[in-house]
C-alpha cells in the first residue's frame, strides 16, 4: 500500500481510534452532502420545468401585448408623447428576498404597484379601451420578465451549488473514506503484526528459561554425582506432615 493510498500516521492504538473517529465523521458529512445535493437537484428541476412554462407563456403574452399596441396606435394615434409628458417617477417596482433552500440562499424578486396610474387620462378623446386593455397586456408581461428573471438567478445559483456540492460528495466517496479505510487497514494490520511478534518473543523467553533451567538442573545432578552424597530433599510446607512440637515440653 503506497503512501498516496492513505494517511501517513504512526501505527497506535490512539491513531486507530482518531482514524475511527474521523471515518464516521467523514460518512456523516457524505450522508448529509448527499441528501443536500438531491433537494438541490429536486427543486432545481422544479425551476427548470416552471421556466419552461414561464417562458411560453411570456410568448405568448408578448404577443398579445403588441397586437394591443398596434390596436392602439389604429384606435387613438400616436400616444407616445402624451406617455413621455406623464412620466414622473417608476411605477412598476421590483423587491428582493431570499429563498433558503437546503442551507443555500436563492434570490427572489417580487412585482409590485408603488403609486397612482398616471397615464388613467391618456386615450379620453378616442382609444381608451384598446389603451386600457394595452396596459393591462404589458403590465402582466413584466409580471412575467420579473417572474423569469427570478427563476432564472435562482437557476444559475443552483447550478454552481449543485456542481460544488457533487464534487464535495465525490470526493469524500472516493478519496477520503478510501484514504482513511486503508490507514485503518494499515494501522491494524501492524498492530496484529507487532501482537504475533510480542507473543513469539515471549514464547522464545519462556523456552530459554526452560532451556536455563534445565541446564543448572543438570549441572546440580553432575556435581551431586561427582561429590557422591546424597542431599535430602527439602521438605515441602505444603505436605500434610506434622512437626513435633519444640515447645511446652513435659
Amino acid at each position: 500500500m503506497s503512501g498516496k493510498e492513505r494517511i501517513i500516521v504512526f501505527p497506535s492504538r490512539m491513531a486507530l481510534t482518531n482514524m475511527k473517529v474521523r471515518l464516521k465523521g467523514a460518512q456523516k458529512g457524505h450522508s448529509l452532502l448527499k441528501k443536500k445535493a438531491d433537494a438541490l437537484s429536486l427543486r432545481f428541476r422544479q425551476i427548470l420545468h416552471k421556466i419552461i412554462e414561464t417562458k411560453t407563456l411570456m410568448g405568448e403574452v408578448m404577443k398579445l401585448a403588441s397586437l394591443s399596441l398596434a390596436e392602439a396606435k389604429f384606435a387613438s394615434g400616436d400616444f407616445n408623447h402624451m406617455v413621455l409628458q406623464n412620466v414622473t417617477k417608476a411605477k412598476t417596482k421590483v423587491r428582493s428576498k431570499r429563498d433558503n433552500v437546503a442551507g443555500v440562499l436563492l434570490p427572489v424578486f417580487e412585482h409590485y404597484t408603488d403609486g397612482s396610474d398616471t397615464y388613467e387620462l391618456t386615450g379620453l378623446s378616442r382609444g381608451g379601451q384598446q389603451i386600457d386593455k394595452l396596459k393591462k397586456n404589458y403590465d402582466k408581461a413584466v409580471q412575467l420578465l420579473v417572474e423569469l428573471a427570478s427563476l432564472q438567478t435562482s437557476f444559475v445559483t443552483l447550478d454552481e451549488v449543485i456542481k460544488i456540492t457533487n464534487r464535495r460528495v465525490n470526493a469524500i466517496e472516493h478519496v477520503i473514506i478510501p484514504r482513511i479505510e486503508n490507514t485503518i487497514a494499515y494501522i491494524t494490520t501492524e498492530l496484529d503484526e507487532r501482537e504475533r511478534e510480542e507473543f513469539y518473543r515471549l514464547k522464545k523467553i519462556q523456552e530459554k528459561k526452560k532451556i536455563i533451567v534445565a541446564k543448572k538442573e543438570a549441572m546440580m545432578k553432575a556435581r551431586r554425582e561427582e561429590a557422591g552424597e546424597d542431599f535430602e530433599e527439602a521438605g515441602n510446607l505444603i505436605d500434610d506432615d506434622k512437626d513435633e512440637d519444640l515447645l511446652f515440653e513435659t
